[in-house]
């Protein structure tokens, strides 16, 4: 039947609408319940009651919804009517008839509740199962708790002979079975809403309950429930050990690592901040801190055994923690201001420890909040910008090859700069909501960590910008950004006495080789910009010079056989001079070997040739005269 789920559903119209609506809204579901059912008293026909019967209820399990709605009906008009006088009503509380019409509603909710009990505890007929019997119960155990709730709270504790054990047992032997039915249901379900029901309505009933009847704070409220429930009654007290063995007595110690990890903590009675010891007087406390010890637990379990997980699915593993991080410091902010309310000295022995406690659980819950941010930065705190590598397409093209892989585009590079830029302000806004604290400020040593820890997370905001920069060009802004995480990040970093070691989870406690590396890898990218800075400046200023030296630079194909002098630039649009012009040019080169016919090589000797003696004869008695011998080569001489 789930009744819990059922009255829930009904009861989350009151987030946006008041009592009175809620009433109005349960009226109408009841009579069109009663339509369906066959229940509904025509116009003109005078109203008689039909109760509703075990064999109603088998045959159809809107039976047992009508009873609830009409439980649920008185309820909310009793809720209005407290409510509606809360503002006007005295100091001692609502008096009068409005206190008896309140009453009187709650009255009728819980006769409405116990009857559809009564209803389910014949098993046979009803067709309810064991949990909808205790789901019954522990409905009309809250609601007869606030029946007696009112009953009781007049404004100020009783000075009659009654004590107040006497006066808020009721009270509490109601709201306990709730509560320790609500728990047990819990532990074989891990639903949710129980646990909602239990933190919204039954705990805070019980803790205000138990202080009215004059017990200790440090007795938790698991406790208190224990030592109110009914245990004479031997067919409940049965069934509940069915559910939870360990519902109505102490949990045994765990003895292997995934019991430790999947048990609730021991309750701790003290907590220690830099040196100091300091009480937990609250209850509540404790067993926020013990849920804390668990869910850290959890973490280290879950982040062990999934190192391959992502970023994403390893930072929502921190949820359970930072929701128990922050009931403890709600609870210990409850516990503060009741000890004001009573206007206890800041100088109190109680008061010093609820100050020490509260800095302590805030500062745990900010290292939760910024170890959470660090594991979505990524790797190495995102000192490192590396490219995402991006997904392959299944389509293929026309000729059946696979499509190249893309890299990534410097619009989705800079949209990554920017989430880690975002993590790296609520990070440092985390750090610095420390120092507000109270008694945060008076610990010189402590303000120089927390602004040692800030500068830090400074350095990679600053990185990270000037990857930004380089990306898109601007390499001075760049420069700029990398020497001024230079010198946050040359400043004097906390010890990690304290620190956790590389296996736990990531808190704000910041590891001496993090921090090392982090300045090794800045200088290292600042020499790395500062050369890439003056490469442009050079470039620049040949390019100015090129520009005003242009006119009287001659063509590229005159200067082969030179290398360009510094601060010029080879202009590659003035290869050659077009249009030609006529210049004069070599055509034929004259050669001279004018001591061709004077060379001896070595191992020659030149014999000269004998003359042949030609005789000439006389022509007419006359000896014939030789000729001059004629010239050859352009000079009169030749080879």
């Amino acid at each position: 039947m789930d009744i819990t789920a059922f009255v829930s559903s009904r009861r989350e119209t009151l987030l946006i609408a008041d009592y009175n609506a809620y009433r109005t809204q349960l009226s109408r579901q009841i009579l069109a319940t009663r339509k369906r059912l066959g229940r509904a008293t025509n116009k003109r026909d005078k109203f008689a009651p039909k109760p509703v019967t075990a064999e109603d209820v088998g045959s159809n399990h809107e039976f047992a919804h009508l009873l609830i709605l009409t439980s649920e009906r008185a309820w909310a008009h009793a809720m209005h009517i407290k409510s509606s006088h809360i503002e006007d009503a005295s100091a001692r509380g609502i008096t009068g008839s409005t206190r008896s019409h309140l009453i009187s509603r709650l009255e009728k909710a819980v006769k409405a509740a116990r009857e559809l009990v009564q209803i389910l505890k014949d098993q046979g007929t009803s067709k309810a199962n064991e949990q909808d019997v205790l789901e019954g119960r522990a409905y009309a155990a809250t609601l007869a708790g606030a029946e007696e709730f009112e009953k009781r709270s007049g404004g100020e504790r009783p000075t009659d002979g009654q004590s107040g054990d006497e006066r808020w047992r009721a009270c509490l032997t109601h709201y306990s079975e709730a509560r320790v039915i609500y728990a047990a249901l819990y532990e074989k379900d891990k639903k949710d809403i129980y646990r909602d029901v239990l933190a919204n309505t039954i705990d805070p009933t019980i803790r205000y309950a138990a202080y009215q009847a004059h017990l200790s704070r440090t007795i938790a409220i698991s406790t208190v429930a224990k030592r109110y429930f009914p245990k004479d009654d031997t067919a409940l007290v049965k069934a509940v050990e069915q559910l939870d063995s360990y519902a109505l007595k102490d949990k045994p110690a765990p003895k292997t690592d995934g019991e430790k990890q999947a048990s609730p903590q021991d309750v701790p009675n003290s907590i220690t901040w830099r040196g100091r010891k300091a009480n937990i007087i609250d209850a509540s406390i404790g067993q926020a801190l013990s849920s804390v010890n668990t869910a850290e637990a959890k973490l280290e379990f879950y982040l062990s055994s999934n190192s391959t997980a992502s970023n994403k699915d390893k930072a929502a593993a921190y949820d359970d923690i930072l929701v128990a991080s922050q009931d403890a410091a709600d609870a210990t902010k409850r516990a503060t201001d009741e000890l004001e309310k009573e206007k206890v000295e800041e100088g109190d022995p109680r008061m010093q420890d609820l100050r020490v406690t509260s800095l302590a659980i805030n500062y745990d819950l900010v290292s939760w909040r910024v170890g959470r941010n660090r594991v979505l930065i990524g790797a190495d705190d995102g000192m490192t910008f590396s490219p995402q590598q991006q997904k392959k397409t299944k389509r293929l093209r026309k000729d059946g090859s696979e499509y190249p892989v893309r890299e990534e585009g410097r619009g989705h590079k800079l949209a990554r700069l920017r989430e880690r830029v975002v993590l790296y302000d609520a990070s440092i806004q985390s750090i610095n909501s420390v120092k507000s604290l109270r008694g945060a400020m008076r610990d010189a040593k402590f303000v120089e960590e927390l602004d040692g820890k800030a500068s830090y997370f400074r350095a990679l905001k600053c990185l990270n910008i000037a990857y930004s920069h380089s990306l898109l060009g601007n390499h001075v802004n760049a420069l700029a950004l990398l020497n001024l995480a230079s010198d946050l990040a040359s400043q004097t970093l906390p010890s990690t006495s304290t620190a956790a070691s590389n296996d736990s989870p990531p808190t704000l406690d910041i590891l001496t080789s993090a921090s090392k590396a982090l300045r090794e890898h800045i200088a290292a990218s600042l020499q790395k910009t500062h050369a890439l800075v003056e490469m442009h400046k050079i470039e620049a200023e040949a390019n100015a010079a090129a520009a005003k030296h242009a006119a009287y630079q001659e063509p590229l194909v005159k200067n082969l056989n030179r290398f360009p002098q510094p601060g010029t630039l080879v202009d590659l649009e003035k290869l050659v001079t077009y249009p030609p012009q006529i210049e004069p040019v070599p055509v034929k080169p004259l050669f001279l070997d004018v001591a061709w016919n004077y060379i001896d090589y070595p191992g020659r000797k030149s014999v000269p040739a004998a003359e042949p003696v030609v005789e000439k004869p006389a022509v007419n008695g006359v000896e014939a005269t030789p000729e001059p011998e004629k010239k050859r080569g352009w000079f009169g001489f030749g080879r």
